[in-house]
This record gives structure tokens, C-alpha cells and sequence, in this order.
């Protein structure tokens, strides 16, 4: 696949970098390019980003950074039992249990919530940081809503990171989700102030909390950019009709001028016979 020229390489990760080393160094300068392209269009072009990483696994795939790039662009792209596969290697390549959320995420996808709900619970949740707790969670709670248990759900959101005040990177999506749940179990009035906390954290518009908000208060957007093409089409048939009404073609002009051109000829012949 092609790689763009401002694409160098060097964008990667010090540690990702750090790993190619153990590659020939033109191997390792094309592996980094595909990379680098994954991380580009993961989020805009998914199918793309899924292309670069077949490319990058191709040409080494016993770089575990390759395998947990592979996997998040199976990932993005819906393809479960691929991500999973992916993010299993990878994590017998590192030891990490970093990939621990993602991995009971990708069950969930392949319609197995039980066993992401079984996941919540190992050993390995409590070797995650913060942000990990906090997306293994969220998962937990996504798996409960997968069998119907709302109220477990909300429950399992309900958590001391969703009560502090203080904005973490994980903040606005900890509340959204605990706002969706209320919803779902039509709980209005606490989704509503929820998913106006979650605004609050949302400094990045990671989520649609505005809009899930504004429309939980019957707040109607008007797209004034179509509003305006509408307005300019209808004043220019307006003005299209009006010119055809007032615009005769040249023989409907002769048409109407012939009667009096003809009587006009007769008047004259009467005359010079008196």
C-alpha cells in the first residue's frame, strides 16, 4: 500500500521504536511507516488503517507491537474473533495485562458477555492502572446491559471515579455511559443531569453528550447551511418565472402584431380606389 512522503518513520513511540530494533534496519524503517499509517487513519478511515496493519503483520509479525496494532485495526473494524487473536499474542509476547479490557470487549462482541463478565472478575483486573479499571468497567457494565440486567448496569458503574469531581481522561465516558444506562431504564431525569456532567468533562467531544442532552430538553438543530441553498433556489425560480412571463419569444411577438398589419393594407387599397 502506499505510504505518503511526509510519512518518515519516526512518528512512532520511542518503545515501539525501541522494539523494531530487533529488525534488519530498512525492514524496520517500512514496518514503522504501515505503523504510523494504522495510527493515522484508525479513527477516520478504519478499513484503511486495517490494510497498513495486514501490511506491518506481514512483514513481522513476532513484534508484539505489531500484533496489538493489527489488533485495534481488527477491532475498529468490527472483526472480534481477528482482534482477539491479535491481542492474545500480543499479550503472551509483553506479559502486559494491559489488553485486558479490550480483549473481555472483543467477547462481548462475539456475543459471549458472560464471559467478559467472567474476565471483570480475574486477578488480572487488579494489575491495571486507573484508566484500565476504569475501561474494564465500563465494559463489565456494556456485558450487563448485553443480558438485559439494567439495574446490575447502572450498579456497576456506580464507583468512585464516577463521583469525584476532579476530570480525568476517562471522566466523560465513566458518566456518559452511567447517563445512557439511567436512560435506558427510564430513569429520565438522572440521565439528564448525567449526561450534563458528562458535558462538562467532555473537553475533547469524545462523546455525544451535547446532542443526547439537547434532545432530552426538545431541543431541535435547524442545518441553516441547506436552509440557505432552499432560500436561493426558490428566489432563483421565482425570478426564472417572472422573467418568462414578462419575455415574449420573437413569433409570438409577429403573431400578435399580424391582424393589425393586415387591416392596415386593406385601409390602404379602399383608399386609392375612391
Amino acid at each position: 500500500m502506499p505510504i505518503p512522503e511526509d510519512v518518515t518513520g519516526d512518528e512512532i513511540d520511542k518503545d515501539v521504536r525501541q522494539e523494531l530494533q530487533s529488525l534488519p534496519k530498512t525492514l524496520a524503517e517500512d514496518v514503522a511507516k504501515n505503523l504510523v499509517m494504522v495510527a493515522r487513519l484508525i479513527d477516520e478511515d478504519p478499513e484503511g488503517a486495517y490494510g497498513y496493519s495486514r501490511v506491518a503483520l506481514r512483514l513481522a509479525s513476532r513484534v508484539a507491537a505489531v500484533r496489538e496494532a493489527a489488533g485495534f485495526a481488527a477491532y475498529a473494524n468490527q472483526k472480534y474473533s481477528e482482534a482477539l487473536a491479535e491481542f492474545r499474542a500480543a499479550r503472551r509476547m509483553t506479559g502486559s495485562v494491559e489488553l485486558w479490557p479490550v480483549m473481555a470487549d472483543c467477547e462481548r462482541g462475539l456475543g459471549r458477555p458472560e464471559k467478559a463478565l467472567d474476565m471483570a472478575g480475574t486477578p488480572e483486573v487488579h494489575k491495571l492502572d486507573k484508566a484500565g479499571q476504569v475501561e474494564m468497567r465500563l465494559v463489565a457494565a456494556g456485558a450487563r446491559r448485553d443480558m438485559g440486567q439494567l439495574d446490575a448496569a447502572i450498579v456497576t458503574l456506580q464507583s468512585p471515579e464516577l463521583a469525584s469531581s476532579s476530570v480525568q481522561p476517562w471522566t466523560a465516558r465513566l458518566r456518559y455511559a452511567y447517563a445512557d444506562a439511567l436512560l435506558a431504564a427510564g430513569r429520565v431525569d438522572e440521565a439528564r443531569e448525567w449526561f450534563a456532567k458528562a458535558v462538562e468533562a467532555d473537553r475533547d467531544g469524545s462523546t455525544d453528550a451535547s446532542d443526547r442532552l439537547a434532545e432530552l430538553d426538545g431541543v431541535e438543530f435547524v442545518d441553516a447551511l441547506n436552509d440557505e441553498d432552499q432560500d436561493d433556489e426558490t428566489d432563483a425560480d421565482e425570478v426564472e418565472g417572472e422573467a418568462d412571463e414578462s419575455e415574449e419569444t420573437p413569433v409570438e411577438a409577429a403573431t400578435e402584431a399580424e391582424p393589425e398589419t393586415v387591416a392596415d393594407s386593406k385601409s390602404e387599397s379602399e383608399a386609392d380606389k375612391d
